[in-house]
């Protein structure tokens, strides 16, 4: 069976939804509680490769954090990947990983791509 990591924010719906998604599946699950147990910065930049996006991509804008942290749309990849570290709720969630793919569940579905 393979493993099936998700960066999960039990606080959020659609972490919620998609952490159910895969429970109804019987796969073996890790579950990261990212906001007490947040990824490093290696893992980070593993995760943003995986989606095959920017890590800017993953990153929440509407957060108090990301004013705080001083980021802009110019930021760079390692600034980005050091606030998220630093913040860890600037992080899109729920995040599911399976082998080397990954998806961001939003919408929740999404993450059965992957599968």
């Amino acid at each position: 069976m393979t493993l099936v990591t998700i960066y999960h924010n039990p606080k959020c719906s659609k972490s919620r939804q998609t952490l159910a998604l895969l429970e109804e599946r019987d796969l073996e699950l890790r579950i990261v509680p990212y906001l007490e147990s947040p990824p490093s910065k290696s893992e980070l930049a593993d995760i943003v490769k995986m989606l095959g996006i920017a890590a800017a991509d993953i990153v929440r804008t509407g957060e108090d954090e990301y004013k705080e942290s001083g980021l802009t749309a110019d930021s760079s990849e390692n600034d980005v990947l050091d606030a998220i570290v630093i913040a860890p709720k600037l992080m899109q969630r729920p995040i599911v990983i399976c082998g080397d793919q990954a998806r961001v569940g939003r919408p929740p579905e999404s993450a059965l791509e992957i599968l």
